[in-house]
């Protein structure tokens, strides 16, 4: 592949934004072509079954459909690749570049080579987000990011503090049932007691009355129901539109029979990421990703020849098993702590499961297993009590008694520290990489579900201004911790003890596009004052 210095051609675009007198030369016909794609993509995946139908591009030269375009960055041609007609065109034209429109990848006929390098990946990325961001209506803020600064109340702010009328805050308000909701009751009272989604949405990031949504936004629920909890109102409240909400965005979840609560919290999550602020699919800053997002890394070692092959994978929360491999659950396994401990310890893989690229065969000895990566600021937990039979006949609740802790390290359950332990022959490890803080969580919010798996009931607890309160519908009752720890535990909610203020640093790609922006404008300056000129001689011929 060509690198900068093999391609002269790339070179003196990049370096100069050269500009020829189509659609403001290869570079802005790159941009306009990656936005293209994204356009035609968004449009294909969210029309639905009655979405219109999308034109497909055609070769300029054979007519056939193309799936995968080549474009020329110079005119308005494109061709397919595999019968040669881009190149010939680009030959015949003696134009130079083209680019993969699924890719983004360049190819200079000069040189008869892609070219991949930096600034072109830079220019890509931007383009793609920008593109993304329009789809969603969602722009990133404009303004930076403001440096923490520390508050004290002048003598004016004291006064106007002594002379104002408190407005009590509720924060402790019940949820109707609307005929089977308790599972949707019991996640959105999480949802109210998590502290980064309280901040958000009453911090007004969200404003329903200014959402350009038109219809079925979670988000704008989200805020009504945050606006409603918080208020002076003691009934209990019912949250009927966004019941109505989730019906129409969810349709497997439509409907008054009884729904599992972590389906349904899922289901939230993906619909408030998809509404958010910040949306994307290249690098996703929304509230549901800064919030419970963290990675798990799978480790598949084959223990013939050592080879370990890494992986890593998002997460939004973290589901249990309760039983071990013998079907029963063991002495002493029976808490959280156990819990982890069984789904980050090594599993034998058989040999039709993975094949050893290093040994070139399948590997009969090979175990795999999984870490944390990345810790998210707020941990949610699953257990899994319902059991289902392989054809789905028949299903069981198992009721055993999960022990969780008020507060929680997840440090021995972490990438970091595993391989901190296995240099130390597998021993305990006493010093943690990094200040310990960063691995502590403290409970804050308890879904329990009580009875049998066909006619049960959801409640749970949350803590509110470091007391504890039973939720169950509309009755809200005050609750000790012994309380919390002693029930029968479906979900459980962690946030971080200490969340880091981390300085604001700009991404690549935003860095790439404000330069971007600011050659363009000084492109059409530069046009600009040639027609100025151009008209002065022009004048000046005349007189």
């Amino acid at each position: 592949m060509n690198g900068f210095q093999g391609c002269p051609h790339i070179g003196v675009v990049l370096a100069t934004g050269e500009v020829t007198d189509f659609a403001g030369g290869p570079l802005h016909k790159f941009k306009e072509v990656v936005a293209w794609d994204i356009r035609r993509a968004q449009s294909v995946k969210n029309g639905g079954a009655t979405r219109k139908k999308v034109s497909v591009p055609t070769c300029g030269t054979c007519q056939i459909a193309l799936h995968r375009p080549f474009v020329c960055l110079h005119c308005p041609y494109a061709g397919c690749w595999k019968g040669g007609h881009v190149s010939a065109h680009l030959q015949e034209s003696q134009h130079t570049f083209c680019a993969d429109v699924k890719t983004g990848a360049i190819f200079c006929f000069e040189c008869h080579d892609f070219i991949h390098h930096s600034k072109v990946d830079e220019l890509y990325l931007a383009a793609t987000v920008t593109a993304e961001e329009q789809q969603t209506r969602f722009q990133v803020a404009k303004k930076p990011r403001e440096r923490f600064q520390s508050w004290a109340p002048t003598a004016q702010d004291v006064a106007a503090l002594e002379n104002s009328v408190t407005i009590p805050c509720q924060g402790r308000r019940g949820l109707l049932n609307l005929g089977q909701t308790c599972f949707m009751n019991v996640v959105l009272q999480s949802f109210v007691h998590n502290p980064l989604l309280r901040n958000y949405f009453l911090g007004d990031k969200h404003n329903h009355k200014q959402c350009k949504i038109e219809e079925d936004c979670t988000c704008c629920e989200m805020d009504k129901l945050f606006a409603e909890i918080f208020s002076n109102e003691p009934t209990a409240y019912g949250p009927i539109t966004f019941l109505f909400t989730t019906w129409r965005k969810s349709t497997e979840l439509a409907g008054y029979q009884q729904q599992d609560a972590h389906e349904f919290f899922i289901s939230t999550l993906n619909h408030i990421h998809s509404t958010s602020r910040g949306s994307t699919n290249v690098s996703c800053n929304c509230i549901i990703h800064s919030t419970f997002a963290g990675q798990l890394q799978s480790d598949v070692i084959c223990e013939r020849c050592g080879t370990v092959n890494s992986t890593v994978d998002p997460m939004l929360d973290i589901s249990l098993e309760l039983r071990g491999k013998a079907g029963e659950v063991a002495p002493g396994e029976n808490t959280l702590t156990g819990c982890l401990k069984r789904y980050t310890q090594p599993e034998k893989l058989g040999p039709k499961q993975y094949s050893c690229a290093k040994c070139g065969k399948a590997a009969h000895e090979v175990s795999k297993r999984l870490t944390i990566r990345k810790l998210p600021p707020v941990l949610s937990f699953q257990f899994k009590r319902f059991e289902h039979k392989a054809d789905k006949s028949t299903a069981r609740k198992i009721d055993t008694r999960i022990r969780f802790p008020a507060t929680l390290n997840m440090a021995p359950f972490t990438t970091l520290v595993m391989k901190a332990a296995e240099k130390e022959n597998n021993g305990p490890v006493f010093a943690y990489p990094g200040p310990a803080a960063m691995y502590e969580y403290d409970l804050f919010a308890v879904i329990n579900h009580e009875g049998q798996i066909n006619n049960g009931h959801y409640t749970n607890y949350a803590r509110f201004e470091d007391e504890w309160y039973r939720f169950d519908d509309d009755k809200v009752t005050p609750a000790s911790l012994g309380s919390v720890l002693a029930s029968p535990a479906y979900m459980c909610f962690y946030v971080k003890r200490h969340l880091d203020y981390k300085p604001h640093i700009t991404p690549s790609y935003v860095l790439t596009r404000e330069t971007e922006a600011v050659r363009e404008k000084e492109m059409e300056r530069e046009k600009e004052l040639a027609r100025i000129k151009e008209f002065e001689e022009a004048l000046l011929a005349t007189v």
